[in-house]
């Protein structure tokens, strides 16, 4: 029988709660450039694969509720068609989230991932649904608290998977370790959103031109690579909050997978 010890690369819970991590935002961008360099397809595939899903979901709902354009005006509709898209995408998109954890760790991914955590799927659900929940009701108390709450809880999903936490407990313990370095994380996030919208400029400005095209093509690439690195992004920041555990196989002293 192979003996295994493990390994804790990264933060720890214990840590996080006391706040003992830093978060160097220069030194997260530049991580997660070189993981996206390396491994970007693994991320787009699983994207692609939930976008489908998604999509295919959405469709078929709204058959069921007068039509997608029905659902769209309709506002109750609508709030139950995000509901149901929430529960059924989340449990496929918390694999791309792992994928991005597995690159800041050291490990290779796989486009498979994607449906590796489906046994977590109902927790994944409940905490994506609880989460989103929280969010929008902070922007409708003058956007601020939504803000606070959609960079604390931008964690809460690995958590579930790669902690084994329950969706209440992954939330508590999100915004009680992201609460050291809100400011850090949310700059992070918020270089990424300026980041997206430099892509989506070009589309947007050539929308009506004969040039519409180029700026389509130009946003398309450029999401194949900001998509992948947003991923990589929230990986090292997991890593460095709350780490995780590999197990080691004794003879080799090789890493396998994750302990949980």
């Amino acid at each position: 029988m192979e003996e295994h010890s493990f390994l804790q690369v990264g933060g720890s819970v214990d840590k996080a709660l006391k706040g003992e991590y830093s978060i160097n935002v220069k030194q997260v961008f530049q991580e997660a450039w070189r993981n996206t360099n390396k491994s970007r397809i693994s991320i787009n595939l699983g994207l692609l694969f939930t976008l489908f899903v998604g999509v295919l979901v959405t469709l078929i709902v709204s058959s069921y509720m007068g039509g997608v354009e029905a659902v769209f005006k309709d506002q109750q509709a609508s709030a139950l068609l995000n509901i149901l898209v929430t529960l059924i995408v989340y449990p496929f998109l918390v694999g791309v989230e792992m994928m991005g954890i597995f690159h800041a760790v050291g490990l290779k991914s796989d486009a498979k991932l994607v449906f590796a955590f489906l046994k977590r799927g109902s927790w994944v659900a409940i905490a994506a649904l609880l989460s989103s929940t929280l969010v929008t009701i902070g922007l409708s108390l003058f956007y601020l608290p939504g803000i606070y709450l959609a960079v604390a809880l931008s964690l809460v999903l690995p958590l579930v998977v790669e902690k084994r936490l329950s969706p209440i407990k992954a939330i508590m313990l999100s915004i009680q370790a992201t609460r050291f370095q809100w400011f850090a994380i949310f700059l992070i996030y918020l270089l990424l959103f300026g980041a997206l919208v430099a892509a989506v400029l070009p589309l947007v400005l050539l929308a009506k031109s004969s040039m519409a095209i180029v700026g389509g093509v130009f946003t398309l690439f450029a999401l194949t690579y900001l998509a992948p690195m947003f991923y990589n992004v929230k990986g090292i920041l997991y890593r460095e909050i709350f780490g995780m555990q590999l197990q080691l196989n004794a003879k080799t002293g090789s890493d396998s997978t994750f302990s949980a």
